[in-house]
């Protein structure tokens, strides 16, 4: 990249631009405007100097914010109808569309969306390939979709992260991050069932936005935080309540952790594609009744700054889920409380992310 001045004359004034040129693009950027009749003047050496770091940090911001290929895609795994047996990873030619198998576009791509991620930008770019062939396309009718991430090493959960949910309850704002976890066993499909456990009587719903690391980092500055976020996608938190406020001395892992408490999906969505993971619209309907209906501009510790801080602790490899919060409407908070019974249908839905949907049994 290589940046120029050029003084464009024009009748009543002069016009210095800087031609930011490199990378298969040319941008002008008009900066200064000298009100003389017949007369140029050259910007001076320092202002010049200050436009050009400006130039500098709005693409260090692009690069931030477009994690780890600049790719906008719509990734999943899923299973071929009669081979079960067998994981896949794919890319959807559009929401609920027909899945592009990367697998049989390249025999040497991996099976699962953790190996994929753990390619980096090599693995994404193959599948933009793959997209933008149109070849090897999977029917819908044809495959059974899968959570987008199966077997991660961690399931990071966030509480009391949106600010009208602690307005639901009365409880003051966090000053930190309150997190817990789920084990990856809990990990179930976007259409899957939700298994009530024995043990419980209060299981209840959450939808929460959710994101996925693409790369490993420890000790993440919150600047470069979004760099390794592979992409969001939708979950439920599903929790039992009993067991999350009232047992096991109150801590929270039991209660949230049953099998098939988090569904995931319908897609892990590249940050590219979304225009603003912390303004999109998020609900979750219980038997097509509206339950939670909030915006994700109500988080409180957003997605750069929860990378950050769990990466003061742990080191965060690809695959790694976080969970980040749930807006207000829970049933434990309802008078009376309201808890799921065999039968009933969540749905979870968020803005250009999709909506996953389970029955409880």
């Amino acid at each position: 990249m290589f940046i120029h001045t050029k003084s464009v004359k024009l009748p009543s004034m002069s016009l210095d631009c800087a031609f930011v040129e490199g990378s298969g693009m040319t941008s002008t950027i008009c900066f200064h405007f000298l009100f003389f009749s017949h007369e140029q003047m050259r910007l001076p050496l320092r202002s010049f100097c200050i436009f050009r770091s400006v130039i500098a940090q709005g693409q260090a911001v692009d690069v931030q914010r477009r994690g780890l290929s600049g790719a906008a895609m719509r990734l999943v795994q899923f299973r071929r109808r009669g081979e079960e047996a067998s994981i896949r990873v794919g890319v959807e030619q559009g929401e609920g569309h027909s899945v592009v198998d990367l697998k049989a576009f390249d025999p040497l791509m991996p099976s699962t969306m953790r190996e994929l991620l753990e390619l980096g930008d090599k693995g994404l770019e193959c599948a933009q390939r793959a997209l933008a062939s149109g070849k090897c396309v999977v029917d819908r009718a044809d495959i059974q979709l899968l959570s987008p991430v199966t077997g991660p090493e961690k399931v990071v959960c966030v509480g009391m992260n949106y600010r009208d949910h602690c307005l639901e309850q009365n409880a003051p704002i966090p000053k930190e991050p309150i997190i817990f976890n789920k084990f990856p066993s809990a990990i179930t499909g976007p259409y899957d069932d939700i298994i009530l456990p024995s043990e419980s009587q209060e299981v209840d719903w959450e939808v929460e936005l959710a994101f996925v690391i693409g790369r490993r980092g420890k000790h993440i500055k919150e600047e470069d935080a979004l760099s390794y976020v592979a992409g969001f996608t939708v979950a439920n938190d599903v929790s039992a309540r009993d067991w999350q406020m009232k047992r096991n001395g109150k801590q929270w892992l039991l209660g949230k952790t049953f099998d098939s408490f988090c569904p995931l999906g319908p897609a892990l969505v590249t940050t590219d594609t979304v225009t603003d993971p912390h303004n999109l619209s998020i609900r979750c309907l219980v038997n097509g009744d509206t339950v939670q209906d909030s915006n994700t501009d109500q988080i409180i510790f957003k997605t750069a700054a929860l990378v950050a801080w769990v990466s003061k602790f742990v080191t965060l490899i690809p695959g790694d889920v976080f969970l980040t919060g749930t807006p207000p409407g829970v049933g434990a908070f309802r008078k009376p409380p309201i808890f799921l019974k065999k039968g009933d249908v969540v749905e979870c839905q968020i803005e250009q992310l999709g909506s996953i949907i389970n029955k409880v049994v």
